[in-house]
């Protein structure tokens, strides 16, 4: 004799929502009235059948009598997390005859359990959200039951039945059809684009703030070089403000990896672009991503946004070389034995450093105390490889005092916003049914066709090729400058001084 009961859940692979079949059975002759999960699950599954046990009892519910096995179909699929508490839960009060089996099985159910059977928050659940509402047909609204704690997630899933639980007590009750659970209400209408920073409070720095135009309008990696002071990391944290708002794709696509992560904030919920600015002190997993669950790391974080990299030769040199896959192909793969996702990492990085290591070199009102070995060498923890994947590199000199007491008024971020939007609207056009959407991830056919120069501005580049000694990545890169210069400008085509300015950005690398 025995009891049996299925009902359904979902684990996530990378962004990717897989469904889990939770099915329960007790052989009520056992004298053994332990609990067995089988279905390769990992450490945190395994020890959630005394989270299981605890939430069920303290809450007056009787265990099934018997040995109970709790099988996670399908079994080749490793799963990871606490989500499935929860929904092994209600498949054995099923066998305890709490719950009827019927009322549950079209139900999909997520929820960590605490050991008085409150219902805890859980990562990764706005991607099973979307995924499930998806996969389904409009004939098929599916019911979710998820944590009251998770409602600004639930509240963003769209085509769904999704209910809020408190507690296991709610669940039973909303089962057995004696308590209705809160509806979460859509959290679209309470998002925002955060104006509390604006380019207009920086002074002087004409030609930082162009390249931040122009590495905003066309998604092109910036380097900027400067002395301690010179307003580097004020002007990296303002590129947001004059990127154009998320739009609703990209909002959930960045919300869910912060989910996934469990990065989720107040500050998540906002149409401003991303922007992560991690310690030069972080190891490979944390930026790249990766770790023992493969979560994502500050790449992925940013994607869609921007990755702001203060004191870029400070950071070890296998998380700098690791970034050049990333920056290439917008994408991170992490491989682990049983395990192989793929996370979005399409950011636009913006990187600072000193010019030596005290930060004087060059300046005419400082003495710098490195000797020239040092600041070669420092200069050097940047490899070619590495600077060819960086589109433009400036100086960021010291602001003087009269500059700093400057009275005319700085252009706003909204002003600055409305040429980048302009500039984005023809890349649009441009790439309209190609998978391409702006500039710098053109590829070599597109760079073909949209990169036509005439006699003069080939000449041109050709004689800074010979100069600088550029690679064929390096003269790529100009010409994808030279077009989103032009793009601002509202030109069709490349001329000669949108080469020269392209070419000004790209001669300090021949420098470092």
């Amino acid at each position: 004799m025995g009891k049996f009961s299925k009902l359904r859940s979902a684990v996530l692979i990378g962004l990717e929502a897989r469904t889990v079949i939770v099915e329960s059975f007790v052989d009520k002759q056992a004298i053994n009235h332990d609990i067995d999960i089988v279905g390769l699950g990992d450490t945190t599954i395994k020890e959630s059948k005394k989270r299981i046990k605890s939430a069920i009892k303290s809450n007056g519910y009787p265990m099934p009598k018997g040995r109970m096995c709790i099988n996670l179909a399908p079994g080749d699929l490793k799963k990871e997390g606490t989500a499935l508490d929860l929904p092994m839960a209600v498949s054995l009060l099923c066998c305890s005859d709490i719950v009827d089996p019927k009322n549950a099985e079209n139900l999909y159910f997520f929820g960590e359990l605490s050991l008085n059977g409150k219902i805890r928050k859980v990562r990764g659940l706005l991607p099973i959200l979307i995924a499930l509402s998806s996969e389904m047909d409009e004939s098929e609204i599916p019911k979710v039951i998820v944590p009251f704690e998770n409602e600004e997630e639930a509240g963003l899933a769209k085509n769904l039945n999704v209910f809020l639980a408190k507690d296991l007590r709610e669940v039973v009750g909303f089962l057995n059809g004696a308590e209705n659970l809160k509806v979460p209400e859509s959290t679209y209408e309470g998002l925002s684009y955060d104006k509390e920073i604006d380019f207009s409070e920086i002074r002087g720095q004409k030609q930082a703030k162009r390249a931040m135009e122009i590495a905003a309008a066309g998604g092109h990696n910036l380097l900027m070089k400067g002395p301690p002071g010179s307003g580097k990391t004020m002007l990296a944290r303002r590129l947001p403000t004059i990127l154009p708002p998320l739009s609703d794709d990209e909002f959930l696509e960045t919300v869910s990896l912060y989910s996934i992560s469990g990065n989720i904030s107040s500050n998540t919920f906002s149409m401003m672009r991303p922007f992560r600015s991690p310690h030069h002190s972080a190891s490979r997993a944390a930026i790249i991503g990766g770790g023992t669950d493969a979560h994502p790391g500050e790449v992925s974080l940013a994607h869609n946004g921007v990755l702001f990299m203060d004191e870029f030769p400070e950071f070890s040199k296998d998380v700098v070389e690791s970034m050049r896959q990333p920056l290439e192909d917008a994408v991170v793969n992490i491989s682990r034995a049983r395990l192989s996702v793929r996370y979005p990492a399409d950011f636009t990085l913006i990187a600072a450093q000193n010019p030596c290591p005290c930060g004087n070199y060059g300046d005419p009102e400082r003495e710098c105390t490195c000797s020239m070995r040092d600041i070669v060498r420092y200069n050097r923890k940047l490899s070619g490889p590495v600077l060819d994947r960086i589109d433009m590199i400036i100086e960021v000199p010291r602001m003087s005092y009269r500059e700093y007491k400057n009275s005319q008024e700085e252009e706003t971020s909204q002003s600055i916003r409305e040429r980048i939007n302009q500039a984005i609207e023809r890349q649009q056009k441009r790439f309209k049914g190609i998978a391409c959407v702006k500039n710098s991830r053109m590829n070599q056919k597109m760079m073909k066709r949209y990169c036509r120069l005439d006699t003069t501005s080939e000449k041109l580049l050709e004689q800074a090729v010979s100069r600088f000694k550029l690679t064929g990545r390096g003269i790529n890169k100009i010409l994808r400058v030279a077009l989103t210069i032009s793009d601002l400008e509202g030109k069709e085509k490349i001329e000669t001084p949108h080469i020269a300015e392209a070419i000004q950005y790209r001669e300090k690398s021949a420098e470092v």
